[in-house]
């Protein structure tokens, strides 16, 4: 396009919130993209970029065409037969679309469709120019930016996230005339407002970035964030290896425009302070970055970035020094008093907090945690895992105390970490200690799980119980509504017995920590209620589950546990899928119900594997095949496997080579199915089950299955039935 010159549109405001400047600048690319597209604006969108400072919003759209091409409408109107009388005169409801139209009903075109002919009123229109249009698309996309809480300022009528300052509309090397929140359009953006404190000129919108960098402003993220990577870098040589994260990196980024990184230090005497509450208030207060050494210990040194560029930086090293001088101090002093207080000995205090409203308090989550936390260890130690039921209960009761401690009264992302710093500090066993932290774990979508079988026993018993808490007192998630994490608890659950191998029965662990709740939480009038809700008294207190609502918490208790299961599975589609496992796949082995999720995950396994042979597709055909016809007998598979098979009913060639390609089959593979599950080879006995596939093959196409004879008949239901059993003790291929 000859006229089509890059678009450039810039809101000036005071500084945005840290953690709304990306997200924010997206949106406001997502709706100028949209609104251009939607006119009809032929513009490169694919190229489109968004610039954002704390003080800024930009978009960038190259190649935006100066006109929208001609727009054309058409409206549909009545049917001849109802628009027009026996005479050929317009009816009302013609004479009525016309008027509409704005245009005599004879100017009216005709058009046909399925249901006959009907009038028509085509138009076009000259397109309009961009520059006219400009200020409409920017209004509503400022309209639909996400702003939690807009602002109002002065006595304007209008909010926006934060006062805006100036307004930037550029075609090319021309100013688009408008007017949006309060602000008249120009070319004059703004510098660092320190260090180019005068305002930018814009010769044109190509000109954009240059020229704010220029000013010592880098507009672009991905700049700044490559600025600041390399200023810490060099801040930080010679001291150790800063450590500098993604959403550090993110949130300095979001406070700076011209990022200037400086060496600092602190007192080595608060190194004495768990490494994890010293880097909590460097990264979290102050957006500092952490040195370590190369043992990974923290040192005495960090980096701060400075959002100015200064001739002489020790002022502003001094100011960092000095503001994170009394965080530390405080850091020092809540784990000097608390290792004065034995970590148990906040036990009976839990009684005091609330965890949940209808399900009790912190104490009454720790003894149950207990109960199922032994539980597990025993299933554990059964099948030679070396873990103390007794540790695992203590475990379990140690692990809320630290909450009532100082520093996680201060900081409570250190739930967890405290409590292992002070458990190992008050001579707990090192297992205990490490169990306490580690078993919150998976504590986000990258986190792995916790290491060591007691922790691992601990984080079962724990999720389990949130998951069968929450699910009886009738909080389910819905929506993006999750108030407890109860889809994080259920991934965490799956994960931490599919990645530990811990072969346990997952229906089994669900009823143990369902029969844990008190029945008084199934109450039905406890349904829905949140954990700040009006008090209801419960069973305990003389008020008996009333007669006729609802199921008995025996019955409920049941059936919680099937949707429990259930919420758990779909949790780990999502899990198989991004490791490469398709839909079918999972269906399969989950149509079995497999009793452990480690067997689950073996099934999966040797079905995607069983998959990829080349005799998958016909034998899954097959199987659905049998499947659908037994059905339609209104036959149970196991039911039919289970009858007398008589082998002198076996007339056809082709019946009789299958059943003996079945016997073989079934011997090799009861060595490879027998015993227990983590042992068993599911890849193999499916791929000694692909050998069935052309004595199948065969059988279907020479023998009439539904015969007359009923014997006959029957003989060869149970054949069928006994090969679909065959692959059902894996997996039900016919889903694949």
């Amino acid at each position: 396009m000859a006229d089509a010159k890059s678009l450039l549109i810039e809101i000036g405001v005071e500084e945005l919130p840290i953690h709304a400047v990306d997200e924010l600048a997206q949106a406001l690319l997502r709706g100028v993209r949209d609104g251009l597209a939607r006119r009809g604006i032929a513009a490169d969108s694919e190229h489109a970029r968004a610039f954002a400072t704390p003080r800024r919003l930009a978009v960038h759209v190259p190649s935006v065409a100066a006109v929208q091409p001609e727009q054309r409408s058409e409206s549909l109107g009545p049917y001849v037969n109802a628009a027009l009388d026996p005479q050929g005169q317009p009816t009302r409801a013609l004479l009525g679309f016309a008027q509409k139209c704005g245009v005599d009903w004879t100017r009216l075109e005709r058009t046909s469709d399925a249901r006959g002919e009907r009038f028509v009123h085509r138009s076009v229109t000259p397109g309009r120019g961009t520059a006219e249009l400009v200020p409409d698309i920017v209004r509503e996309a400022l309209d639909a930016l996400p702003i939690a809480k807009p602002m109002r300022w002065g006595d304007h009528d209008f909010t926006f996230v934060r006062p805006a300052h100036w307004l930037v509309m550029l075609h090319g090397d021309r100013v688009i005339e408008g007017e949006l929140l309060g602000l008249n359009s120009g070319r004059q953006s703004r510098g660092h407002r320190f260090l180019h404190p005068k305002p930018v000129h814009l010769v044109d919108a190509d000109n954009y970035v240059d020229a704010l960098r220029a000013a010592k402003v880098l507009a672009d993220p991905d700049e700044r964030r490559q600025r600041i990577r390399g200023e810490v870098a060099r801040a930080a040589r010679g001291t150790g290896t800063p450590r500098l994260d993604g959403a550090l990196l993110d949130e300095i980024a979001s406070l700076t425009e011209w990022p200037c990184a400086i060496a600092c230090t602190f007192d080595r005497d608060y190194l004495a302070v768990p490494h994890e509450a010293l880097v909590t208030t460097m990264r979290s207060n102050q957006k500092f970055v952490p040195v370590f050494d190369g043992d990974g210990n923290l040192t005495e040194h960090f980096v701060g970035v400075a959002n100015i560029e200064a001739k002489d930086p020790a002022p502003i090293r001094h100011g960092f020094e000095r503001v994170i001088r009394p965080r530390f101090a405080d850091a020092k002093y809540f784990f000097d008093e608390d290792l004065k207080t034995p970590l148990a000995s906040h036990r009976q205090s839990l009684r005091g907090v609330v965890w949940q409203r209808v399900l009790g308090s912190l104490w009454d989550k720790t003894e149950r945690v207990a109960e199922l936390a032994s539980g597990v260890a025993h299933r554990l130690f059964a099948q030679g895992i070396d873990v103390d039921a007794a540790q695992a209960a203590h475990a379990a009761g140690l692990s809320r105390c630290d909450l009532l401690t100082r520093m996680v009264g201060e900081f409570p992302e250190l739930q967890g970490v405290m409590g292992r710093h002070y458990a190992a500090a008050q001579g707990e066993p090192a297992e205990v200690a490490q169990a306490l932290d580690e078993f919150y774990r998976p504590r986000h979508a990258s986190d792995g799980i916790a290491r060591g079988a007691l922790a691992q026993c601990l984080s079962i018993a724990d999720k389990l119980d949130t998951l069968a808490g929450i699910f009886a007192v009738g909080m389910k998630p819905t929506g993006n509504k999750d108030p407890y994490a109860l889809r994080r608890a259920a991934l965490g659950l799956a994960r931490t017995l599919i990645e530990g191998k811990l072969d346990l029965d997952l229906d089994a662990l669900l009823r143990e920590a369902l029969e844990q709740i008190p029945d008084a939480a199934f109450l039905p009038s406890h349904s829905g209620r949140g954990a700040g809700g009006e008090g209801t008294k419960s069973q305990e207190a003389g008020h008996p589950l009333p007669k006729g609502e609802g199921k008995s918490t025996a019955a409920h208790r049941a059936a919680l546990a099937g949707e429990l299961r259930d919420f758990i599975l779909d949790r780990l589609r999502g899990y198989y899928a991004e490791q490469g496992f398709t839909p079918q796949q999972f269906e399969a082995v989950a149509a079995v119900r497999p009793a452990s999720l480690t067997d689950f995950d073996r099934r999966l396994r040797a079905v995607a594997a069983f998959a990829g042979r080349p005799e998958a597709e016909r034998l899954a055909a097959a199987n659905k095949r049998v499947a659908n016809i037994l059905r339609k007998e209104g036959i149970d598979v196991d039911a039919a496997a289970r009858r007398p098979f008589d082998d002198t009913q076996l007339r056809e060639p082709a019946e009789r080579a299958l059943a003996q390609a079945l016997q073989s089959a079934q011997a090799d593979n009861a060595r490879r199915l027998n015993g227990a599950a983590q042992h068993r080879d599911y890849e193999g006995a499916l791929a000694r089950l692909a050998e069935l596939q052309q004595p199948v093959d065969a059988f279907f196409d020479s023998v009439l299955v539904m015969a007359e004879d009923t014997a006959l008949r029957d003989n060869r239901l149970a054949l069928l039935a006994r090969i679909k059993a065959c692959f059902d003790a894996i997996a039900d291929i016919a889903l694949l």
